[in-house]
């Protein structure tokens, strides 16, 4: 803080450093985190064929390039094979990987891979809206940029009308939460 022009005794300053080693600790935790205590046995064997989408997942990461934030909305989608998994556990995957020294690209796929791995879809598709610090408060300096990632396994990078039927329903904003417009959709197989 000296070479800054700054006096590390002054009042403001005095803990910030227990404070900032505090602050990465949580925001580097994802490595700390296991990823069968996190899921919790929260597989469960249902007769249910059709898209789970749980979509606006908000999270936030720390570039792994600049230690600066990046952040926005995490939408994940799988169609099931014969397990689904516990709801609460989506967000709380995004959580372990969004909280690691991270690039958006290997953090959508991370998830996306992992669920591919616990309860092996028929497809997962992961979409993710993000907001760099790096890009807006230093370099290009562009404040209204944001960068789209998405990770399409199986049934969703193989047929084009269960990948548009997912961007199509994470486009769908509801001035009521929980309330979504209802629209015909193309299921998996249909050609």
């Amino acid at each position: 803080m000296t070479d800054l022009g700054e006096d590390p005794d002054r009042e403001g300053l005095r803990d910030t450093p227990k404070r900032v080693e505090k602050a990465y600790k949580f925001l580097t935790s994802g490595y700390g985190a296991d990823i069968d205590q996190v899921v919790n046995n929260a597989l469960f064997t249902v007769d249910y064929s059709e898209m789970v989408i749980v979509k606006d997942i908000d999270f936030y990461s720390l570039c792994e390039h600049h230690l600066l934030p990046f952040f926005g909305k995490c939408h994940i989608a799988y169609i099931p094979s014969n397990k689904v998994i516990g709801l609460s556990k989506v967000p709380r995957l995004v959580d372990v990987f969004a909280r690691r020294l991270q690039v958006q690209e290997r953090l959508t796929n991370q998830i996306a891979d992992t669920i591919r791995d616990k309860i092996a879809p028929v497809g997962v598709a992961v979409v993710m809206e993000a907001t760099h610090l790096c890009m807006s408060m230093r370099g290009v300096e562009k404040q209204n940029s944001f960068a789209v990632t998405s990770a399409m396994q199986g049934a969703f990078r193989d047929n084009a009308r269960t990948r548009m039927e997912f961007l199509e329903l994470i486009k769908l904003r509801s001035a009521v939460p929980g309330i979504r417009e209802s629209a015909g959709y193309a299921c998996v197989g249909e050609d």
